[in-house]
């Protein structure tokens, strides 16, 4: 991905564009401020439309082809204007992220192989595109960041987080990709799986959180995966004990995993914790739904208890 804020000119109109943002460093939900300004060569210029862009690179469902560069949220923020000769013309904006917009840092690290940045669409004619470049760095909101902070108390590593083209069956999502982190099985939690997936579907009011469990036995080719989702509120965010919620979650799901391969041997449980004492939470009923969206209506301007079950 070519991350660059000024595009070259244009031989045919003599355009140049430039994107700016007031801090590349942002979260999902918020709004992203900048600037993009449009400069004309010799002869003035008629700009049809300005968009801007969120893109990332993906993998497609297909897991034997190759990552892709995706546009997942576009909005447009200026419509037809002139450019007089030699003048420039400047529009700023506040993009609002979705809430499901990918984590690119964690704890002020960049996640690997995860880059995004905001592209600038300025249609001159409807056959030349002038597009400009910039690096975003999305970091998780507070009550992702109790979450992955809790999964590493409990002894969890991440190994890979990346972002895979398509929904999930049953989840209410409104991006055509989602993220998915990689874990490291904890030593406590070891035993009845082998593999933990964690993917987060956020909205203003909370999180969905799914786990996605798989125990393997390479040489006896035995796999078996279960799915648990979870639901937590944003509004409690700062009251919970989040060591306990997790972990009341992962015994939840690794015991309704166990149970359904209950016909292997090595489909042990977990009645014991080494962190808490509490009986876990119970999963989310498939096909519930938070509701939500990310920002208000329209770009330029600002403005923008539950339990674990």
């Amino acid at each position: 991905m070519r991350l660059t804020g000024v595009s070259s000119e244009s031989g045919w109109t003599g355009l140049s564009v430039q994107t700016t943002l007031t801090n590349p460093s942002t979260r999902p939900g918020l709004r992203l401020p900048g600037r993009v300004t449009v400069a004309a060569g010799p002869g003035e210029v008629l700009v049809r439309h300005i968009r801007l862009g969120l893109v990332t690179t993906a993998e497609p469902d297909d897991p034997s082809a190759p990552r892709r560069l995706v546009q997942f949220h576009q909005v447009p923020i200026a419509g037809r204007f002139v450019v007089p000769a030699g003048r420039r013309r400047a529009v700023d904006f506040a993009l609002p992220l979705p809430w499901e917009t990918p984590v690119t840092i964690y704890k002020g690290v960049p996640l690997l192989s995860l880059r995004m940045g905001l592209r600038t669409e300025v249609s001159v004619d409807p056959d030349l595109d002038q597009g400009a470049m910039v690096p975003v760095f999305v970091h998780p909101i507070p009550t992702q960041e109790h979450v992955l902070t809790a999964l590493g108390t409990l002894g969890f590593t991440i190994r890979q987080a990346g972002l895979v083209q398509g929904g999930l069956p049953g989840v209410a999502q409104t991006l055509p990709l989602h993220q998915r982190w990689g874990y490291w099985v904890a030593p406590l939690y070891a035993g009845p799986i082998t593999e933990l997936e964690l993917i987060f579907v956020t909205t203003s009011a909370g999180l969905e959180v799914i786990l996605w469990m798989d125990r393997r036995l390479a040489l006896a080719g035995i796999t078996h995966q279960s799915i648990s989702r979870f639901r937590v509120w944003h509004a409690d965010a700062e009251r919970r004990d989040w060591v306990a919620t997790v972990d009341g979650w992962l015994r939840s799901a690794i015991n309704r995993h166990a149970a359904a391969a209950a016909h292997a041997d090595w489909s042990a449980q977990i009645t014991e914790s080494a962190h808490v004492s509490r009986h876990p939470d119970e999963p989310v009923a498939p096909g519930y739904g938070l509701g939500g969206t990310a920002g208000g209506g329209g770009v330029g301007g600002g403005g923008g208890g539950g339990d674990g079950t």
